[in-house]
């Protein structure tokens, strides 16, 4: 005799004992443990996004104080106010220095622009700069890209790679520490760089002036 549905729903039903035995109020705690340990640990993209947006401006503002930084905006201003000049004749020590600033000013735009012009010439830093500019923005693959610039040998060779990224990440783990914000753009600074986005309708900014040179000379003997 074939079995009726009744005879196959009882033979499924789940025991009453199991469902006596459960402890709701555990099972709540444990939900909102699980619960707590999401909210507490967000996603390592957007922990490297968080990084990547505290260490580029401390970056900038170490390459921005170097000593030698005002005489290489000073050469790059000369070779932008050349008319004959061709890109690889610009001064590329002058472009990270003149994207550091544009960053710290508030033209993230014009900073990726003038990195690209150093790091596609060979400078490290450049690519650096960059790699953190797109992870903080949250694009991995431009991110991705230029940290290989960074770590791969197409690049300038005056440093180690990894001990040239242990070095950058001495940097701005010292100065967030020991720095302030008063080593970032003086506010002359700031107002030669509106200046300068004034002069064209062009989003990226060009090449700086002896005007700003100068008053760059000035910012790095005070």
């Amino acid at each position: 005799m074939n079995p009726t549905i009744e005879d196959l729903l009882e033979e499924a039903a789940v025991p009453t004992s199991a469902a006596a035995s459960f402890d709701v109020g555990q099972a709540l705690r444990r939900l909102a443990v699980d619960a707590a340990k999401a909210k507490a640990a967000p996603p390592k993209e957007l922990v490297r996004a968080a990084e990547a947006s505290r260490r580029l401006p401390v970056i900038s503002r170490w390459i921005l104080n170097r000593p030698e930084a005002a005489a290489q905006i000073d050469r790059l201003a000369r070779d932008t106010q050349d008319d004959d000049v061709q890109e690889k004749h610009l001064d590329i020590d002058g472009a990270l220095v003149y994207g550091a600033l544009l960053f710290l000013t508030g033209h993230p735009e014009s900073a990726q622009f003038w990195w690209q012009l150093a790091a596609g010439a060979g400078r490290r830093a450049a690519a650096y700069c960059l790699h953190l500019h797109h992870l903080a923005l949250g694009e991995l693959k431009e991110a991705r890209h230029w940290h290989h610039q960074v770590t791969g040998t197409s690049l300038d060779s005056e440093a180690p790679d990894a001990d040239f990224m242990a070095f950058l990440g001495a940097v701005a783990l010292y100065v967030r520490r020991h720095g302030s914000e008063a080593t970032g753009p003086s506010s002359v600074l700031e107002m030669e760089i509106d200046r300068l986005a004034t002069r064209g309708q062009c989003v990226i900014l060009a090449g700086p002036d002896r005007r700003l040179a100068n008053r760059l000379a000035d910012f790095a003997r005070r």
